[in-house]
This record gives C-alpha cells, sequence and structure tokens, in this order.
C-alpha cells in the first residue's frame, strides 16, 4: 500500500478508526483507519463491491460500525443521542448516485427542502436561497417550477448538488457523480465539484469508478479492495496518495483498475470455468 504521509499538525474533520462493517455474517469493511483533514478533497476508488458507498454511509452514521469508530470533528457519532446525531447531520451535504429527487415536487421545493426542514426563514429568503444556489451550479430560474421528469440526467444531477449546498454543509459526500453521463457532462459536474470547493469551506468525498474525475477534482485517492479477494491480514486500503502517484504504484490491481484492465479477473473467471467444467 501506497501511504501518504500525514501531517500531525492537521486538524482532521473525519477519522475512521479501526472501522470494520458487517452485514449479517458477510464482512463489508475490515479495520479502516483513514484521517481526512479539513479542507481536502478525497476520493474513493475501488471495484464494485469493495465497500466504497458503505464507507460514505458510516461517515455520516447511516451505517453503525461493527467495530471501530468514526469520530466527525472529533465526536463520536456512535455515542450521540438522535436529537444530537440529526443536529450533526446538518453539517453534511449528500449528493446521491441518481440524484434523490422527490418527484412530487418542483425543482424548487427540492432545492429548498432541507431549508425548510431545518431553518425558520420566510418565504423571501427561501426563494432568494434557491436561485442562488440554482445559479451556482449553473441552471436558470426557469427550472424552479419543473419537476425532476423534465429535466436530463445531468440537469437533475446539478439540482441535487444545489439541494445539498443550501445548508452550507462543512462535508459533502458525493455518492458517483458522474455515473450515466456523457464525457462532457461528467466533467461539467467535475468542475462544478472543484468551484464548490474554491466557493465554500468545504471539505469533500467522491465515491467514483471515473478515473477522470478522481484525477481532476481529488487531492487524494483511496483505493479499497473486496475483502473477499484479499489475503489472509493484508490491508483492504490498496492505495493512498496524490492522484499523481497512481500511475506509479507498484500493485499491479491499483494499475489494473487504473487503466481499466481486466488482468487478474480475467485469469479468475477462467479459473472459475474451468472447475465448474470439470465438475460436471
Amino acid at each position: 500500500m501506497t501511504t501518504e504521509p500525514l501531517n500531525l499538525n492537521d486538524s482532521p474533520l473525519l477519522v475512521m478508526q479501526n472501522l470494520h462493517v458487517e452485514f449479517g455474517t458477510q464482512l463489508v469493511l475490515r479495520a479502516i483507519d483513514l484521517r481526512i483533514p479539513r479542507g481536502q478533497t478525497v476520493a474513493i476508488i475501488g471495484e464494485s463491491g469493495c465497500g466504497k458507498t458503505v464507507t460514505l454511509k458510516a461517515a455520516i452514521g447511516l451505517v453503525a460500525p461493527t467495530e471501530g469508530e468514526v469520530l466527525f470533528d472529533g465526536q463520536n457519532l456512535q455515542k450521540l443521542a438522535d436529537k444530537e446525531l440529526v443536529r450533526q447531520r446538518i453539517r453534511f451535504g449528500f449528493v446521491f448516485q441518481n440524484a434523490a429527487l422527490f418527484d412530487s415536487m418542483t425543482i424548487g421545493q427540492n432545492v429548498a427542502f432541507p431549508l425548510r426542514q431545518h431553518r425558520e426563514v420566510s418565504d423571501r429568503e427561501v426563494q432568494e436561497l434557491v436561485l442562488a444556489r440554482l445559479a451556482e451550479v449553473g441552471l436558470p430560474d426557469s427550472v424552479v417550477v419543473k419537476k425532476p421528469a423534465e429535466l436530463s440526467g445531468g440537469m437533475r444531477k446539478r439540482v441535487g448538488l444545489a439541494r445539498a449546498l443550501m445548508l452550507n454543509p462543512e462535508l459533502i459526500l458525493y455518492d458517483e457523480p458522474t455515473t450515466g453521463l456523457d464525457p462532457i457532462m461528467s466533467d461539467v459536474i467535475n468542475e462544478l465539484i472543484m468551484s464548490t470547493r474554491r466557493n465554500h469551506p468545504v471539505t469533500s468525498i467522491v465515491v467514483t469508478h471515473d478515473m477522470r474525475t478522481a484525477r481532476k477534482v481529488a487531492d487524494r485517492v483511496i483505493m479499497l479492495y473486496p475483502l473477499s479477494r484479499l489475503a489472509p491480514g493484508e490491508s483492504q486500503i490498496l492505495f493512498d496518495g496524490p492522484p499523481s502517484a497512481l500511475d506509479k504504484c507498484p500493485d499491479r490491481r491499483v494499475r489494473q483498475f487504473v487503466l481499466g484492465e481486466a488482468g487478474d479477473r480475467l485469469m479468475e473467471l477462467r479459473e472459475a470455468r474451468s472447475a465448474a467444467a470439470a465438475a460436471n
């Protein structure tokens, strides 16, 4: 594993210590140790089933650790009372993979939803903030009255980001922000992630399989690997470092993922087919 040296003077916003997450008898995350300083943009990459989205959910207390702990701004999320946990979650913004907009609401109502749930503000203030956030993600005022079904996939993703920004979060989590988008719209989303960091004092975690996104938006890349394919005792984090170091990583599994090569997986599939044929 390649590791980025930690500056002990960094003030971490998020810390995961010996994090294990198990669903029934299936262990998804094992002994994850992460320290994310304030203001850093971290991309978490890895193939399907390696625990990327589970890591995101654990970061904000949506998934409870089986073992270990998650500290947000020094507080153990699992030890907070429900009301305090809700209060802390207001400090998070979550951009869902498929935007997760409310189909029955207009775009304006979707973007305003967090504000109306957690703040007492006038209708005029709500309208001004909604328009400001939509403008920030490059959407015109005219979309306010539309329903999500009337917008393209890329526009819905931008609405999701506008909604996530409504409460000025300190930590924004992006779950596969460019999935399903063409290359040009994917780059628009990447630029918005970068401009959000420039315009707001935020820390960001981006779960993605898109290497263009990881290389462009991240200060730091973390690659997870499925536990079922690791040797006993081997770290689940294969890489932790700057994007510029990915191509020089000595671990072939990292290089194969970065280059999009089947590599060892193709050999495993051939061996599985041979074993199945022999069994029959």
